[in-house]
């Protein structure tokens, strides 16, 4: 049912005019696709190469962000934040109770 909603919807809806608007044209000559295509390629090398730099950039800045802000704590400011209490374990229904 809705497959034939759909062929008559888009036999009714012509794109033809605003899909020539999107679509990419390859230049005729064959040196200029030629060199469009090394373009494109070099383009994405470079995003890569960046994005790799970036990356490694923001991985690296929290290493030595974490380690630094660690430095400066001594382990007894660590002990400190613990709480000391008494805990009892509450057993699971249906399960022995192991003393």
């Amino acid at each position: 049912m809705s497959s034939v909603f759909f062929r008559t919807l888009h036999a009714r809806f012509d794109a033809s005019g605003l899909r020539g608007l999107f679509t990419p044209r390859k230049p005729r000559n064959a040196l200029l696709r030629v060199v469009l295509g090394l373009v494109g390629i070099a383009i994405l090398a470079v995003l890569l190469v960046v994005g790799l730099f970036v990356g490694a950039a923001m991985v690296s800045f929290g290493l030595l962000r974490g380690a630094l802000r660690s430095r400066g704590k001594a382990a007894n400011a660590r002990q400190a934040d613990a709480l000391d209490a008494e805990y009892r374990v509450v057993p699971k229904p249906g399960q022995p109770i192991l003393r």
